[in-house]
C-alpha cells in the first residue's frame, strides 16, 4: 500500500515535490531545538558567511534545501525510469568519466551529502556498471525501499559491511566503477580524526585504500539542484593522484589536510635554521668555559683576553 501511494506521489512534478519538502524541512526546525541549534552552529562555525545578514539568508536556505532532500527521494526512488532519466538536464565533464574508464583500473565516485547525491549514482549507472555503498538505515522497514530505488539501470548496491567491502574490490578489479559517501562516519578504529572546517572529524579512508590498491581514478560528484524543479546539473572532478598522495602523507603524520602538514614541516625546518645557527654558537662558549675551568687559579684573565691563544 506504501509504495502504491509513493509511486503516485512520484507523478507529481518535481517543483510540488520541492516546495513540500522546503515546507517540511522548516517543520523539522522548529520541532526540534537540538536539530536547530546544531545546524545553525556548524553554518556559523562554517566561516562561509561574510556577516550576520548572510548567515541568516543561508540559515534559511540550509533548512529548506535539507527538506527537499527528503521528498525528493519519492521522485528518484519510486518514478518511471524514462522520468528519472530525464532529471538530470546537464554534466559537466563527462568526458573525465569516459576517459578514465579507457584506462581499465576502475573509478571511484565520491558523492557528499551535497545536492541530490541520489541522483548522481542513477545518472552513472545509466552509462556503466556501478557498485555503490550503503549504510542501512535504523529503520529496518526503509530498506527495502532504499535497495529498490537504488538498484536501477546497472546499479549494484553494497551493504557498508566486510561483504559490501568486498564487493566493491572485486568491482574495481573487474575496472568497473563503485560509489560512497565520503562523508559518512566510519566505525570504531576505521577511520582518522582531520581537521573540517576547525573542528576535528572523525573520517572514513576507505576511499584511498581503494585507490591505492587498484590505482583506480577518483572523481568527485555533486548534483546540483535547479530552483524551480528544473531538475539538476551535475559537475565531476576528478582528483589528481598528486593531491591523493600527499592527502595521504598529510593524514599518515597526523595532520587534517595538506596545507596543515606544510604549515607544520615550515615551522619546523625554521627551527632547524635556528638551531643551526645558535648551536655553533652554545659549542664556542662551551669550549671556552671548559678551558677556565681548567686553567690555574689566577690565570682566569688569559681566557678573557681575546688576544689570548685559547
Amino acid at each position: 500500500m506504501l509504495v502504491a501511494v509513493l509511486r503516485l506521489c512520484a507523478r507529481l512534478p518535481l517543483a510540488w515535490l520541492h516546495r513540500a519538502g522546503a515546507a517540511l524541512g522548516w517543520l523539522a526546525y522548529w520541532a526540534s531545538p537540538t536539530y536547530a541549534r546544531r545546524l545553525k552552529e556548524n553554518l556559523y562555525a562554517s566561516g562561509i558567511c561574510k556577516d550576520e545578514p548572510r548567515c541568516r539568508a543561508l540559515l534559511r536556505e540550509a533548512i529548506a534545501e535539507t527538506g527537499k532532500g527528503v521528498t525528493e527521494l519519492i521522485a528518484i526512488w519510486f518514478g518511471k525510469d524514462e522520468k528519472v532519466a530525464r532529471l538530470v538536464v546537464e554534466c559537466e565533464r563527462w568526458g573525465i568519466v569516459e576517459a578514465a574508464r579507457a584506462r581499465g583500473k576502475g573509478i571511484i565516485f565520491l558523492t557528499p551529502h551535497l545536492g541530490c547525491f541520489e541522483i548522481s549514482a542513477l545518472y552513472g549507472a545509466q552509462r556503466l556498471p556501478l557498485t555503490v555503498l550503503y549504510r542501512p538505515p535504523k529503520q529496518s522497514w526503509l530498506e527495502p525501499l532504499m535497495v529498490a530505488g537504488r538498484s536501477r539501470w546497472q546499479a549494484r548496491v553494497a551493504p557498508a559491511n566486510l561483504s559490501g567491502v568486498r564487493m566493491l574490490y572485486k568491482a574495481l578489479s573487474r575496472g568497473q566503477a563503485v560509489g560512497l559517501l565520503p562523508d559518512q562516519a566510519p566505525g570504531a578504529g576505521e577511520g582518522v580524526w582531520a581537521e573540517f572546517f576547525g573542528r576535528p572529524a572523525y573520517t572514513m579512508t576507505l576511499a584511498r585504500r581503494l585507490q591505492q590498491s587498484s590505482g583506480a581514478a577518483v572523481i568527485m560528484a555533486f548534483a546540483e539542484r535547479l530552483p524551480e524543479g528544473r531538475g539538476y546539473r551535475l559537475h565531476l572532478e576528478e582528483l589528481p593522484a598528486d593531491d591523493l598522495d600527499r592527502l595521504r602523507v598529510a593524514i599518515g603524520m597526523g595532520f587534517g589536510d595538506w596545507p596543515g602538514f606544510q604549515a607544520a614541516l615550515t615551522r619546523h625546518m625554521q627551527r632547524v635554521h635556528e638551531h643551526r645557527e645558535v648551536q655553533p654558537l652554545r659549542l664556542r662558549v662551551k669550549d671556552v668555559e671548559d678551558r677556565i675551568a681548567r686553567r690555574p687559579a689566577g690565570d682566569v684573565a688569559a681566557d678573557l683576553d681575546p688576544a689570548h691563544p685559547l
